[in-house]
């Protein structure tokens, strides 16, 4: 049997949580705890009993809600072990990258993508063809970088983008419209990108999630994963530049967009 996975929204309702449920064990856990109403809400709405909270950095919007969950439910706390520019409380498990560790007898890899934050990590399921990627890699985006270096949050890219393509990705946030729209203005004659725009524009006017989403269509896509295209560059004015220049002029035209 495969795993089942409730993804919910916590305030200001743009921050996404997901719960993984495997019911031959009965066994859940939930990536990050924002708000604590929000997860109690989603096991209530599902009825599955939280075993596991796994954390993927310590930014409050991921954290917040972490004390209180842990309160209501005796879950098992895990977390990066590396915590060098602010701390998670709570932990009782720290992991590490290439650590590996198992749930409902999955195995779970544990891979480090610094860049938005130092500690940042990443939950693999490659059972299930599955990535939490928290604030690594949005749709058509990834992480705005706070504490780490374009070269760290370029290596992390890459790390992501070595996975099968038909990884299914589930990110932290709905960013999704504002990065289409940004998306266009660095690949404007990519017609993936643009038959994706239409889609999203209606996602988006019904109120629809566009989380999650397969590493196949961000690496036709995702001007971030893209620093090597020619149409791209191109349009940079860095046909000859380094991958990881390209990608530092794109992360600095979002900032500003």
């Amino acid at each position: 049997m495969g795993l089942k996975f409730y993804q919910f929204a916590s305030p200001p309702m743009d921050n996404y949580g997901v719960l993984i449920h495997a019911e031959e064990t009965g066994e859940t856990a939930c990536v990050d705890a924002g708000d604590a109403a929000a997860v109690m809400a989603a096991l209530d709405e599902t009825g599955w009993k939280l075993s596991e909270l796994w954390v993927t950095h310590h930014d409050f919007d991921h954290t917040d809600g972490i004390a209180e969950v842990k309160e209501k439910t005796g879950c098992h706390i895990i977390g990066p072990a590396s915590q060098p520019t602010g701390k998670i409380n709570g932990l009782d498990q720290k992991v590490s990258d290439g650590d590996e560790f198992s749930f409902a007898g999955r195995n779970v890899q544990v891979l480090h993508t610094p860049g938005h934050t130092l500690d940042l990590i990443n939950y693999y399921l490659p059972d299930d063809n599955t990535l939490f990627a928290s604030d690594t890699m949005f749709v058509m985006g990834c992480g705005r970088i706070k504490e780490g270096t374009p070269e760290q949050m370029w290596n992390s890219l890459q790390k992501l983008m070595s996975l099968p393509p038909e990884t299914i990705i589930y990110c932290g946030h709905e960013y999704t419209q504002n990065n289409v729209e940004f998306a266009l203005t660095v690949d404007p004659e990519n017609e993936d990108l643009k038959n994706r725009s239409e889609l999203i524009s209606a996602l988006r006017s019904q109120g629809e999630s566009t989380v999650p989403t397969m590493l196949s269509i961000e690496l036709a896509t995702n001007p971030f994963l893209r620093v090597s295209d020619k149409s791209i560059r191109a349009n940079l004015n860095m046909e000859n530049a380094t991958d990881e220049q390209v990608f530092t002029e794109i992360r600095r035209r979002k900032d500003r967009f």
